[in-house]
């Protein structure tokens, strides 16, 4: 008997949603070391930049700026999916929440890129002396910085995730099955990546102020440090515009993986059943939910359909619901 006399519910039919990544704990950790280095690093080039008169150097600065508050959203983000992963106000838990910081931190860097390249512009019209170096020399230590965070972060980027599993037999079933193969993307923590990515963006960043630093420096053209704002500015953009893209799919439920619709689609439809709706997205880092319901002119219990999933990368939340056609009993 699956309910007691009291009420109560038998334990293999309870399940929780902390979808959560593996080393969320230790991910969390990483990323607020790494705020703390870039934090100082960014005062240090910023400063520096002004000091000195280095567009490229300032532009660096405020670029790691943008990426402090990036990681530091990312850090805040674990520990609040942490602390409410058990949280029934959640319906599908909190292991979204690295995907709204995400988009967060794409507006700001906008934002930033927008008056990176404003001013670097400005100073292409008006260029102004610069001290190459000592610029050179605070960008090539904000460069190895970078390097420095990014094999911190990279070390666990890539890392796949644990999930649970439970065997329903009522009418709605639900699985919690995770399995640990599969399409890499769907196994990445998506808010570690993220972080990491800004890094990246951020060394990518020094090695053009140093490139501008030293061609201007050789050559005398003072226009070419303002002209690598401009590119600064352009890269902080493009990556603007990928996390917002990619965050904000997260965030509305699109179809993470059209392909392996696909596959669920063709797994359930054996005989005569067909799939009359079928929702699949992602709740977070390597778990995906899907709802699918299912017609047939057959009996066909929801645990049957379930076992037919089993084995399916990613699939953390399954909901199956079957109907009978018209007219059968």
């Amino acid at each position: 008997m699956h309910i007691a006399d009291d009420g109560r519910v038998a334990p293999e039919l309870t399940h929780h949603h902390a979808f959560l990544g593996a080393d969320h704990a230790r991910n969390e950790r990483r990323t607020l070391i790494v705020v703390g280095v870039t934090l100082v690093t960014m005062v240090v080039e910023i400063v520096a930049g002004w000091a000195y008169g280095s567009m490229a150097l300032t532009a660096d600065g405020w670029h790691m700026a943008t990426h402090a508050g990036a990681i530091g959203l990312a850090a805040l983000a674990y520990r609040f999916a942490a602390r409410h992963a058990a949280d029934p106000a959640y319906a599908f838990g909190a292991g979204k929440v690295g995907d709204l910081a995400g988009f967060a931190s794409a507006i700001v860097l906008g934002l930033v890129a927008l008056a990176i390249g404003w001013e670097s512009f400005a100073r292409l019209a008006d260029p102004q002396p610069v001290a190459y170096a000592e610029a050179t020399v605070v960008a090539v230590i904000g460069l190895a910085v970078n390097v420095g965070c990014a094999l911190l972060l990279g070390h666990g980027a890539g890392h796949s995730h644990h999930g649970h599993g439970h065997d329903h037999g009522h009418r709605h079933a639900h699985d919690h099955d995770h399995d640990h193969h599969g399409h890499d993307h769907d196994h990445h923590d998506h808010n570690l990546r993220g972080a990491y990515l800004h890094v990246l963006a951020d060394a990518l960043t020094s090695a053009l102020a140093i490139g501008g630093l030293l061609v201007g420096w050789r050559s005398g053209w003072s226009w070419i440090d303002p002209a690598i704002g401009v590119v600064g500015a352009a890269v902080i953009g493009w990556w603007s515009v990928s996390l917002a893209r990619d965050t904000a799919r997260v965030l509305v439920d699109a179809t993470p993986d059209a392909e392996l619709g696909g596959r669920i689609r063709g797994r359930l439809e054996i005989g005569d059943a067909r799939v009359t709706d079928l929702h699949l997205w992602r709740v977070g880092p390597g778990h995906m939910a899907v709802i699918a319901s299912v017609a047939t002119h057959e009996p066909l219990e929801p645990a049957t359909c379930k076992a037919r999933l089993a084995g399916l990368a990613g699939l953390s939340h399954v909901t199956i619901e079957v109907n009978r056609c018209a007219g059968e009993t």
